[in-house]
């Protein structure tokens, strides 16, 4: 049963207290003993009953039990969403793929599989300060796949058949600095349409500390759980 909280006490020490109160009123203020009797009565009989329905009733202490437990479904639900929302954050994307297996997919270099080891033809690391080629904005990396990983559509659209064999190539994730004024937060672009730039260390972006703990020079520094999944980076 739910225990009683401060605002019920002092509702009943309010309701407990009246009735003296009022009887005293009456007292002297009553017209005769037997209105006096009367209202006192009445008095009585509209505590009490407003007392058994607060507290004596079942339907009172069911509603009460009922609110306490959506308080707290509401915050089992919040934290059910923190913990989808860091899962999604960090792509760990599971899909069953038997009774009882299950393997993960990620698309545009979100997966937790660690990257090791690193293939010779992978020239660009996470950390390192990019511009693209064509498009001019600047960016830094925060994953690579050996080659192109998104849905079929998104892979149908950004590479018609005339560039059918830019999907077997390096693919890099990119924070694009905010100061560019670019619009798009992220890309995911293959490696021949960036280069790579040295000196640059502010890249502004609000997700740079979730990635990044600081600048050595020549590139950011990862974050323990992003050096775990490139460790040759």
């Amino acid at each position: 049963m739910p225990h009683i909280n401060a605002a019920a006490a002092l509702q009943i020490c309010v309701l407990l207290s009246a009735l003296p109160a009022q009887y005293f009123i009456s007292q002297w203020y009553g017209t005769d003993p037997i209105q006096r009797i009367q209202i006192t009565e009445r008095l009585i009989i509209a505590s009490w009953s407003s007392f058994t329905k607060s507290y004596l009733s079942l339907d009172a202490w069911v509603d009460r039990l009922k609110l306490w437990l959506s308080k707290t479904r509401t915050c089992l639900n919040v934290g059910l969403l923190i913990l989808h929302f860091r899962n999604w954050y960090y792509g760990e994307k599971k899909t069953k793929i038997g009774d009882n297996e299950a393997e993960t997919h990620s698309y545009f270099a979100e997966s937790s599989h660690v990257r090791s080891p690193k293939p010779e033809y992978i020239q660009f690391s996470v950390g390192q300060v990019i511009v693209h080629k064509r498009f001019g904005y600047s960016g830094v990396i925060v994953g690579w796949d050996v080659k192109a990983k998104a849905p079929e559509e998104w892979l149908r659209h950004k590479y018609p058949p005339a560039k059918q064999d830019l999907k077997d190539t390096p693919h890099y994730r990119i924070l694009i600095n905010k100061a560019n004024g670019f619009g798009k937060s992220t890309a995911y672009i293959p490696e021949e349409e960036i280069t790579i730039i040295m000196g640059l260390e502010v890249v502004h972006h609000p997700d740079m500390k979730a990635y990044f703990s600081g600048y050595d020079g020549s590139k950011y520094i990862m974050q323990p759980w992003l050096k775990k999944i490139y460790p040759h980076d």
